[in-house]
């Protein structure tokens, strides 16, 4: 399979980039698929189905309708200076970098749809300063100060989210998965906070 565009954002994610994405065939959706993981953006005009499970965490999904390009983005928290190494984590950044992948590849920023999705509150350690609500505020916060065109969303509430998004079609769809997964998501999204804080380093939406 030709990939046009494959970037990644952290030091684990970019060793396993830089070999191949994580690639396999979707049964249910019977398509292939790339998996995004935490603190990940891709980039591609091949249809292919682009994967990743929110919990917290927050995607973007922008595509150029007319040359077939788009790509996802996943960040975790809604701002910071990116000291760590990992600026990509924070949707600032990942907004950024995700934009410029797309223009630098042929995509015209005036022609961008964006959907967005994620922003729930499934960690109850930050029931206090909930994150997925504040990355949720963030990104439509950004979105409407960059005056791009959002054509759909789904974000908030309670339940993990798994997305599955095709950049050449612009065709999103969500699985709102039940509380019995919450703990994967919410693990998963813990231990990737817990790598860094131990080793830092400087169109429509179809359920399905």
């Amino acid at each position: 399979m030709k990939i046009r565009v494959a970037r990644a954002m952290d030091p684990e994610a970019s060793a396993r980039s830089r070999a191949s994405p994580l690639i396999y065939r979707d049964a249910q959706l019977n398509t292939d698929v790339i998996k995004i993981l935490p603190a990940e953006f891709f980039v591609t005009d091949q249809p292919v189905g682009l994967m990743t499970v929110l919990g917290s965490c927050v995607a973007a999904c922008i595509r150029d309708p007319i040359t077939g390009l788009g790509g996802i983005n996943h960040f975790m928290l809604p701002d910071g200076d990116g000291s760590d190494g990992t600026p990509a984590r924070y949707g600032s950044h990942a907004m950024e970098l995700l934009i410029n992948e797309l223009i630098k590849a042929g995509a015209r920023r005036e022609r961008f749809e964006v959907k967005v999705f994620g922003g729930g509150n499934v960690l109850k350690s930050f029931t206090t300063t909930p994150v997925g609500t504040r990355n949720g505020q963030f990104v439509s916060e950004y979105l409407r100060e960059e005056r791009l065109n959002v054509v759909a969303k789904d974000l908030g509430g309670i339940h993990p989210r798994k997305i599955c998004y095709f950049p050449t079609t612009g065709k999103a769809m969500v699985k709102l998965l039940p509380h019995a997964h919450d703990d994967a998501v919410a693990a998963e999204e813990v231990a990737y906070k817990e790598r860094l804080r131990q080793a830092p380093i400087a169109g429509s939406v179809e359920l399905f």
